[in-house]
């Protein structure tokens, strides 16, 4: 599997985590009204679109990806510290 491949299936997990918590925020802000439950749609949806933009250029754009192996190492690292950062966000927000 190659490191852009695993790249993207991060971006998959990234994208079924935040449209989980982006319903919950969704579903809280119509209960309670708050500017911060706001503010948490407005990430997750941000995020959601960077992430979907992200699987599009990993596939349509290959060739961007794969001139450069530490170009790769590095979205891949980035894609995992966004998987973490979800995952403890969605760990408190499931609590």
């Amino acid at each position: 599997m190659s490191t852009i491949q695993l790249a993207s299936g991060i971006a998959v997990v990234n994208i079924l985590l935040l449209g989980l918590l982006t319903t919950v925020w969704v579903r809280n802000y119509r209960k309670f009204r708050t500017s911060l439950l706001l503010g948490l749609v407005a990430f997750g949806s941000v995020m959601l679109a960077e992430n979907v933009v992200a699987i599009y250029f990993f596939f349509s754009m290959k060739m961007l990806y794969s001139g450069d192996p530490t170009v790769q190492q590095a979205v891949l690292v980035l894609r995992g510290l966004q998987l973490v950062a979800i995952a403890f966000l969605t760990w408190v927000t499931m609590k």
